[in-house]
């Protein structure tokens, strides 16, 4: 194929990363509604990553199965370190609006290519005012919580 596959894969990984990530901070949060806007998020990572997999194992004819990013799993990981020490909602969204910079870095470079398959570029297209939303979302919920 004539386009970076491996920037697909990377969005395809930070989703997953978001997945467990938003997963693993919702069990972790305090506030009611936080924790549930954080369990339905995953949900939506993991849609998300289903819908670019299988637009490109169509493109390039390969079963695409990735995971997460070895960074995302250091992030996550220090997410729940700091729930386990009794870190408060503050704390933790900071961490979730990190994780989500990540995401919208992914996909702005990978939209940057230019030879990406139509289909490709649909997907990212659509998903892509998610993300936006979303971090601009987590960034105001991490605002309105005095650290």
């Amino acid at each position: 194929m004539a386009f970076e596959e491996s920037k697909v894969k990377t969005v395809i990984e930070v989703l997953h990363d978001g997945e467990r990530g938003f997963a693993s901070l919702s069990d972790h949060l305090k506030e009611p509604s936080l924790k549930t806007y954080f369990a339905e998020e995953s949900s939506r990572r993991a849609q998300f990553a289903t819908e670019l997999e299988a637009v490109l194992s169509a493109a390039t004819g390969k079963t695409i199965n990735e995971g997460g990013t070895a960074s995302g799993t250091i992030h996550r990981v220090w997410g729940e370190v700091k729930g386990n020490l009794g870190g408060n909602d503050h704390t933790l969204l900071e961490t979730a609006e990190q994780g989500e910079d990540a995401a919208k870095r992914a996909y702005a470079e990978v939209l940057k290519e230019t030879d990406l398959p139509p289909a490709i570029r649909t997907i990212l297209i659509k998903q892509q005012p998610h993300i936006n939303a979303s971090h601009d979302k987590v960034r105001g919920f991490r605002d309105s919580i005095a650290a």
